[in-house]
């Protein structure tokens, strides 16, 4: 039987490696659906010249969930400075390697998660890589991660193709978790490439678990250029995402007036910039008891 509490977590990148960092302290299981929309940097470059996957947010998690002390587990975050494989991180390369020799993008992650010496599972949130579109509050269509970033806000963003297939077990983990944590990350870009998804926005509405969504810690410019937490859970609920509490810090970021229940404690690291892993866990714990 799985140890509880079981949470699942979404996302992308540097943010839902935070949470990932956080909910191994508390979690009994863990499982992490990550976005796989990303276009730029290794991960673009890999995504363009393999067709699978981009690798770079999967690898992130894995680490962030893997052996601190293993050798593998600080080579998978090497970047290479220099020559033809110069900007690309080794773990990148791993498995995107091993999804050619194994000829499966979940066997290949499962391995490399046996690298790191992963605790729970790493799941992309597509079968395929999508790609994101939004539509420019100034006017017109875009379409890629890194471009709708630039771009500042946008209406909404939706995923082509529209309806991809999803992995299996990401719908049963959302269907068995006591806990679901969105966030944090870039919130178009990362957090609603995720639950654009509409499978998994569908298991999203029909889950038990307690939805619960952490707020970044200050606007992200330009893409949430003069957000308040409240604009955040607006943003969600436009998307089709109902939260039942919202895990924020308001040191640098206005409250608004949010249309979940709120929890306001100082999250952040010293100097601000990232989620503390020990000062998150324990708001969320807090949440599923």
């Amino acid at each position: 039987m799985s140890a509880e509490p079981r949470v699942v977590a979404l996302g992308g990148g540097h943010g839902l490696a935070a949470t990932l960092s956080a909910a191994r302290r508390y979690a009994g299981e863990v499982t992490a659906i990550v976005s796989v929309a990303d276009d730029g940097g290794s991960s673009g470059r890999l995504r363009r010249a393999l067709g699978t996957p981009p690798p770079g947010d999967l690898r992130k998690c894995l680490v962030a969930l893997g052996d601190a002390d293993r050798v593998w587990t600080r080579a998978f975050e090497h970047r290479f400075a220099e020559g033809e494989l110069e900007g690309h991180a080794l773990g990148n390369l791993v498995i995107s390697g091993l999804a050619e020799v194994t000829g499966d993008f979940l066997t290949a992650l499962t391995e490399a998660g046996r690298l790191v010496g992963t605790v729970g599972q790493v799941l992309p949130a597509t079968r395929v890589p999508v790609v994101l579109k939004a539509h420019a509050r100034d006017g017109g269509d875009v379409e890629g991660q890194v471009a709708i970033g630039l771009v500042g806000p946008v209406d909404g963003v939706s995923v082509v193709p529209a309806d991809p297939e999803v992995y299996p077990e990401a719908l049963d983990a959302l269907a068995r978790a006591d806990q679901v944590v969105i966030g944090p990350g870039s919130l178009f870009t990362s957090v609603l490439a995720v639950a654009a998804v509409p499978a998994l926005r569908e298991a999203l509405s029909r889950t038990r678990g307690r939805k619960v969504y952490v707020c970044n810690l200050r606007p992200q410019v330009p893409e949430t250029a003069g957000f308040d937490v409240a604009a955040h859970v607006e943003a969600l609920l436009a998307h089709g995402v109902e939260v039942d509490v919202v895990v924020c810090d308001t040191a640098a970021l206005p409250l608004g007036s949010p249309s979940a229940a709120v929890v306001d404690r100082r999250l952040a690291r010293p100097g601000g910039l990232a989620h503390d892993p020990a000062r998150l866990a324990a708001a969320l714990e807090d949440l599923v008891r």
